[in-house]
């Protein structure tokens, strides 16, 4: 059977070229592709169902983004050795993908529809990541599927003072500047990545940066689509509606509403109670046979609350809670709450509070990372728990979902810029976040907790992080906007954006944002972006109050670390046959040791829970790595006798004869008494043989003469 696979070139602002391929593969899909750029390979299918399931008034869509290992010549890991659940950075792109796509479909599509992205083939040097959301978008684009796309996804990165599209991995590690952005031809739709702590206007710069690239794929689609001719998209009606009833609505409660939203209560719960109460009241207007469809009349309410809250909010230039535009809610903190911790604080913001701990490991606590791309180890954690109390519900706990994993990511990457290096840092840092309430970025309070937690741990990090989320309200007949400093659930749920910042003093570390509105312009953007600024700043200034560098010292009961670095040819002695010596210096002073190669030595790193320990581990190593010098006197112990002498270790792991001769200056028969195995001798090194590198040692050496015997005159 032939193949007639259609492709399209896209190429790189620096001429780096990628390719989709269609019609080749996975054809009983509704869409599909082959997107390669270098090596990596993606393949990515899409298939939604012609009519949406009865009750369903939102848009079931799952985005799964997964790496073969065979695409890399691996073989998985585990029991099973295969592909299993997805892992946490898997997780982490399907989101990215997700984000963008979402936002583009009708918004009365409701048909269940399954986005799935698998790496096929790998390159060391080509991040998949950069090209999973084009791949995602351009099998919409030969599908028949509605959406208002196209979009596309890039990362930009700042190297050596030059931005970059898609960098290699090898040029990425010299970033100051990392992000995902996705957007369509008109507008920014998504951004996420990564600072050193940079300025808004570089931040802008990069943005500015990658939709331009983006502009490029999304144009390089259409071209597709129209190659394959699927310009048609397929028809669908997914809801029904009762124009006269959503006037009817929007006439009895509209103005009731608004003033709902005006009053200004800080508290979520009375909020809740009194725009339930407008609905409640309508409702009750109609009589109990009133006919009409309950599920409309609460959709078209839904409706009706989001544009008074939006109209109060730009009309009034108030907030749902009474606050000013720019208003931060009041905060309060705490460090050393938790006093059996390694690091500890307390964070809250209005109804937003975090619980946050920080745990210091050794290198035995290291995470293991074994994917298709990576392997290796990470020696930084940061996980997100959002229980279902924290909004005062009740839900089953199933373990993070992939909102939790997204959240805890983004405050990872907020803090990991201003943590010491991992050559200055011996330790494995885990902090926890348990979000205790939540109205509103609960992500933002875990990165103000976490960097509270880091200094009440005594981690020498660079400076305090806060963070923000900023949200948009706009109207485009008239041309209003409101931006929102610090929002609040409600305003991220009716509102056009959720834009979270996070930074020091000095610039911004990590960023996120989602826009629901299209062609938002970047001088609103930049307004955000400045106004997020003046509120970081505030929330910092408030945790500085608290505390606001690291102290001095780690917690009593943290344990404590050294290194040593030793000759490679010592490694063997200090861990001995079996991991002997090793473990019997482990069992006998407590403290951990874990010892590697690098560089052509040997690195010792000692953990242990008290200076003494620390003391008696680090002497013993020194005792086993020392080298034995003639004339130098050691205490040694008795390990055996023989009829010519003893063996006495007189370092760790190293034994000299001590022989008959050189016991004591008087003559010696026999060893008969003299010594005791196990008992403590002093003895003096006297030669090291050239050819067997015996050693000889000496008693007799370093006891005073005795005095010759007096003749009778």
């Amino acid at each position: 059977m032939s193949q007639n696979p259609i492709t399209k070139k896209i190429l790189l602002p620096d001429g780096r070229e990628i390719t989709i391929e269609t019609g080749k593969l996975a054809k009983q899909a509704d869409g599909s592709v082959v997107v390669k750029m270098g090596n990596t390979m993606l393949l990515a299918a899409i298939v939604s169902n012609r009519e949406a399931r009865e009750g369903v008034d939102f848009l079931p869509l799952s985005v799964d983004y997964q790496e073969k290992f065979a695409s890399s010549g691996k073989i998985p890991g585990g029991f099973l050795r295969r592909e299993a659940r997805l892992s946490d950075y898997e997780i982490l792109v399907s989101r990215l993908v997700d984000r963008v796509l979402r936002p583009l479909f009708p918004d009365d599509y409701h048909a269940e529809t399954q986005m799935t992205i698998h790496m096929i083939s790998a390159d060391t040097e080509i991040m998949p990541d950069a090209l999973a959301a084009l791949a995602a978008s351009a099998a919409l684009a030969v599908s028949d599927i509605p959406f208002n796309g196209p979009i596309s996804e890039v990362r930009v990165a700042r190297i050596d003072g030059r931005l970059v599209i898609n960098p290699t991995v090898s040029d990425l590690q010299r970033a100051d500047i990392d992000m995902m952005v996705g957007a369509s031809m008109d507008s920014v739709v998504m951004v996420e990545g990564e600072m050193s702590e940079v300025s808004e206007a570089e931040m802008l710069e990069a943005i500015k940066f990658a939709h331009e690239a983006i502009k490029v794929q999304c144009q390089a689609q259409l071209e597709l689509a129209e190659m394959v001719g699927k310009l048609q998209k397929r028809e669908y009606s997914h809801e029904t509606h009762d124009e006269a009833l959503r006037e009817k609505v929007r006439t009895a409660t509209y103005d009731k509403a608004y003033e709902v939203a005006l009053r200004g209560r800080a508290n979520k719960s009375e909020r809740k109670e009194g725009f339930a109460a407008v609905l409640n009241e309508f409702v009750e207007s109609l009589g109990e046979d009133h006919g009409y469809d309950m599920g409309l009349i609460k959709t078209y309410y839904h409706d009706v609350e989001k544009e008074a809250v939006r109209n109060m909010i730009l009309d009034e230039r108030v907030r749902l809670d009474g606050r000013q535009l720019d208003e931060i809610r009041p905060i309060w903190s705490e460090v050393n709450y938790l006093p059996a911790t390694h690091g500890s604080a307390v964070f809250t913001r209005g109804e937003t509070q975090s619980l946050t701990t920080v745990t210091l490991g050794t290198k035995l606590d290291e995470q293991m990372i074994d994917s298709a791309m990576v392997s290796g180890t990470n020696k930084f954690l940061l996980h997100y728990n959002f229980p279902a109390f924290s909004t005062g519900e009740v839900k089953p706990n199933r373990g993070p979902g992939r909102r939790e994993i997204g959240h805890g990511n983004l405050a990872l990457r907020a803090l990991k810029k201003v943590l010491p290096s991992n050559e200055d840092n011996p330790y494995t840092i885990r902090i926890v976040s348990d979000i205790l309430e939540s109205n509103g970025s609960s992500s933002m309070a875990t990165v103000c907790a976490g960097s509270l937690a880091l200094m009440d741990a005594g981690v020498p990090i660079k400076g305090g992080v806060s963070g923000i989320a900023m949200g948009l309200i706009t109207d485009e007949k008239t041309g209003k906007f409101a931006v929102l400093s610090d929002i609040l659930g409600d305003e991220d749920h009716l509102g056009d954006m959720d834009f979270k910042v996070t930074g020091t003093k000095d610039g911004i570390t990590a960023c996120q944002m989602d826009i629901k509105v299209h062609g938002l312009s970047y001088d609103v953007l930049y307004q955000a972006l400045e106004q997020a600024k003046a509120g970081r700043l505030h929330i910092l200034n408030e945790m500085n109050k608290t505390i606001s560098s690291p102290n001095a010292d780690y917690k009593p009961h943290t344990p404590r670390s050294f290194n040593m670095i030793i000759d490679k040819e010592f490694i063997g002695a200090v861990i001995g046959p079996g991991g002997k010596v090793i473990q019997q210096i482990q069992k006998d002073t407590g403290a951990t040791i874990i010892i590697e190669e690098k560089n052509e030595k040997g690195h010792v790193n000692i953990f242990a829970s008290d200076q003494d320990s620390m003391n008696s581990a680090v002497s013993k190593i020194k005792g086993i790595v020392a080298q034995p010098e003639i004339g130098e006197v050691y205490i040694g112990k008795v390990k055996s006798i023989q009829p010519y002498g003893a063996f006495v270790e007189f370092m760790a792991g190293k034994d000299g004869l001590l022989h008959i001769s050189e016991i004591k200056h008087e003559r010696v028969e026999t060893m008969d008494g003299v010594l005791e195995v196990g008992e403590e001798v002093k003895v003096k090194l006297i030669d090291v043989d050239k050819k067997t590198g015996k050693f000889k040692l000496s008693r007799k050496a370093i006891l005073p003469k005795p005095e010759a015997p007096q003749q009778n005159q």
